[in-house]
C-alpha cells in the first residue's frame, strides 16, 4: 500500500478545486486587496507577478507566477504599522498590494500536475504553505473566453481574474489538503497513528512557538502575528504561572483576524493582547470594547484610524442581521462557513498522551494546521503542526522503502 500511496500525483488532490482568484502585483493596490477579500468567501487571495489586463504577444513572453498570498490579517498588520496620525490613510490604501506580501520568504511554490505526492510533502516540510497547480482543462476558444470573462466581470471585482494567458487556470494545494488525503490511507502508517505525540517526538516546543503576554499591548505582537501568518500557525496568549511556566489563556489567530475587516487595526493599535482576543472573537466585538478603542484612538491622536473606523461603521449600519446582545456587527466580513469555524480565540489543545490520530482529527475538525500541547495545569508545553506530522510520515515512508 505504501507503493500505491507513493504513486499518487498532486493532480489527484486537485479534483473539484475551483480556480484561484488572482490579484496583479503590477497594478493592484491595498484598496483593491481589501475589496477583493471582502467579496470573497475564502480567507486568502493569490498575488501574481503579471498584469492580467495586458495583452501578451509572442515577442513579449514572460512567466506569470504566483508570488504570494494575502489575507485580511496581512492588511490589519500593515495598517497598524502605518502612520496613523495623518488625517487620512489614503496613501496606505493606494500603495501596491506587494507591501502586504511577506518579506522573509515566499510561501507558495509552483509545481506541475504530475508532481509526486512525496515531492509535494518535501516542499511543504521545506517551508511552502501552498502548491500552485495548473488545472487540466479543455482548450478554450477566444469567443468562449470573452463570454466567460464578461460573466465574471459582472459578478467579481474587475481587479481579479481566474484566467491567465493561454487561457490557463490554477488551483492551490494546502497542508490540510495533504493531511486529509493521507488520512484516507492512514493504515499505511501503522502503528504511528495510535502512538502518543510524546512518544513520537513531534511536539515542537522551541522555535515554532510564538507567544505574547496577556497583559501586553496587542501592537507589540504585530511582528509575531506576521510570522504566524508565514508559518501557518497562531500566537499563543499566555500569563506567567506560579513557577514561571507560561499558562495558555488563548490565541491570536491570523484566521480569526482574517474574518474581521480592516478596522480591526484600530483594536490592535489600542488594546491589550487579552482584550484583542475578546474583540475579534466570533460574535463581534462587545460595544464596551468598541468605545474603549475609540477613546484610546483619540487619546493617541490616531486620526487616520478614527476616520477608518467611522467610515466602516457608518457603511455597515444598514446590516439586516441583528447583532448579538451587547455586541456590534460592524467589524466582520463575509466568509465561508469553513473559514468562520476558525474565528474563535479559544485555543485548540491536547496533552502529551494524545494519540497522533486524535490530534490530526482535532486539527482538521477545527480547520487549523496545529494543536497546542498543554500539561495538566494548563501550562504551555509546545505545539504539533501539520508540518511536524508530514515530516514524521515522510520519514516513515523512506524507512519502508
Amino acid at each position: 500500500m505504501a507503493l500505491t500511496l507513493l504513486s499518487h500525483e498532486v493532480s489527484d488532490l486537485c479534483i473539484g478545486k475551483p480556480p484561484l482568484r488572482c490579484l496583479s502585483a503590477v497594478t493592484a493596490t491595498v484598496a483593491d486587496a481589501i475589496a477583493t477579500l471582502k467579496s470573497s468567501d475564502e480567507p486568502f487571495i493569490s498575488v501574481w507577478s503579471c498584469d492580467h489586463d495586458e495583452t501578451i504577444d509572442d515577442n513579449n513572453k514572460y512567466e506569470c507566477e504566483c508570488v504570494g498570498k494575502i489575507c485580511m490579517a496581512d492588511v490589519i498588520c500593515y495598517l497598524t504599522e502605518s502612520d496613523n496620525k495623518v488625517l487620512s490613510l489614503s496613501s496606505a490604501f493606494e500603495a501596491s498590494v506587494s507591501v502586504l506580501l511577506p518579506k522573509s520568504r515566499c510561501t507558495v511554490v509552483h509545481v506541475q500536475s504530475s508532481c509526486k505526492l512525496t515531492e509535494a510533502i518535501d516542499l511543504i516540510t521545506g517551508g511552502a504553505q501552498n502548491l500552485i497547480v495548473p488545472i487540466q482543462t479543455k482548450p478554450i476558444t477566444k469567443r468562449r473566453l470573452q463570454t466567460r470573462n464578461a460573466v465574471v466581470s459582472l459578478t467579481t471585482i474587475t481587479t481579479t481574474t481566474t484566467t491567465h494567458r493561454n487561457s490557463s487556470q490554477f488551483c492551490w494545494i494546502t497542508q490540510e489538503d495533504i493531511i486529509r488525503f493521507l488520512l484516507d490511507s492512514i493504515s499505511v502508517f501503522s502503528p504511528l497513528p495510535s502512538l502518543s505525540i510524546s512518544d513520537l517526538g513531534v511536539i515542537n516546543s522551541t522555535h515554532a512557538v510564538l507567544s505574547v503576554d496577556y497583559y501586553s499591548s496587542a501592537s507589540s505582537a504585530v511582528t509575531a502575528i506576521s510570522n504566524a501568518i508565514a508559518d501557518n500557525i497562531s500566537v499563543a496568549v499566555v500569563v506567567d504561572g506560579e513557577d514561571t511556566r507560561a499558562v495558555l489563556i488563548g490565541e491570536i489567530s491570523p484566521m480569526t483576524l482574517a474574518c474581521c475587516d480592516e478596522s480591526a487595526a484600530a483594536a490592535v493599535a489600542t488594546l491589550s493582547a487579552g482584550d484583542l482576543m475578546t474583540y475579534i472573537d466570533g460574535g463581534g466585538p462587545p460595544e464596551s470594547l468598541v468605545r474603549v478603542v475609540r477613546n484610546r484612538l483619540e487619546e493617541k491622536g490616531l486620526v487616520g484610524l478614527i476616520s477608518l473606523v467611522d467610515s466602516l461603521s457608518g457603511s455597515s449600519s444598514s446590516d439586516e442581521d441583528a447583532p448579538e446582545a451587547g455586541r456590534t456587527k460592524s467589524y466582520g466580513r463575509s466568509v465561508s462557513s469553513a473559514a468562520r469555524m476558525a474565528r474563535k480565540s479559544v485555543a485548540i489543545v491536547c496533552n502529551r498522551r494524545s494519540s497522533l490520530m486524535a490530534v490530526m482529527i482535532q486539527a482538521i475538525a477545527h480547520r487549523v494546521s496545529y494543536v497546542w500541547v498543554v500539561d495538566e495545569d494548563g501550562c504551555l508545553v509546545g505545539m504539533v503542526t501539520f508540518v511536524d506530522i508530514l515530516k514524521l510520515f515522510r520519514g516513515f515512508l523512506d524507512d519502508q522503502n
